[in-house]
């Protein structure tokens, strides 16, 4: 299995956690940069997982990405998140292919791997914690990723005819995207860089 993990530019990722850093520019693109990190090495780690590739247009996450020994591939000029894990899909030329987000600061690899396993060798998905959303989609062997990332995903990946993957992998559910969800990573365990990032409100 080879992954695409797309990184947004740190000054527009995640704005929503702006105020858990009191606005300050360095402390967000920091946490940021964090979150990212701590779920590629998660993913990296994990059986299975053959390659991962993010796709990302900072020269910060590209460089941070390839002392993980990660490669980076630039966004393509069409905008959006789907346009970007499509282009991604084509660099790998893999004959199985996932997208996993780059928001999962407490993911476990044992529970990334599990949810491999169980996909078999259908196309699915794995919703995230409120169940609206998607942290990870697979593409079935040899087939298309066809990513439909958005407000609403999970619904849309599962009419476009992905199977929901609903196994007890907490870490692999837990986006980041509020205060709220930071403290939830935050019980479950979250990887070094985040947990050296976080904001003072969690000490």
């Amino acid at each position: 299995m080879d992954l695409v993990v797309p990184v947004k530019t740190l000054g527009r990722a995640k704005t929503r956690l702006a105020s858990a850093t009191g606005g300050d520019p360095v402390s967000h693109a920091a946490l940021a940069l964090a979150l990212a990190l701590d779920t590629v090495t998660a993913a990296v780690a994990t059986p299975g997982v053959r390659r991962v590739v993010t796709i990302t247009s900072d020269p910060a996450v590209a460089a941070e990405m390839a002392a993980l020994g990660v490669e980076s591939v630039p966004e393509p000029a069409e905008p959006g998140l789907n346009a970007a894990l499509e282009h991604g899909a084509r660099t790998l030329r893999s004959d199985r292919i996932g997208a996993l987000q780059a928001d999962l600061p407490a993911l476990k690899s044992g529970e990334l791997q599990a949810a491999l396993e169980a996909a078999g060798r259908r196309r699915a998905f794995v919703p995230d914690r409120q169940g609206t959303g998607t942290t990870l989609l697979l593409a079935a062997p040899g087939g298309a990723l066809d990513p439909r990332f958005g407000v609403g995903s999970a619904g849309h990946h599962r009419l476009s005819g992905a199977v929901a993957l609903l196994g007890p992998w907490p870490s692999l559910r837990c986006d980041v995207d509020t205060e709220e969800d930071l403290r939830l990573a935050r019980v479950l365990g979250l990887g070094a860089r985040t947990g050296n990032a976080l904001p003072a409100w969690t000490t």
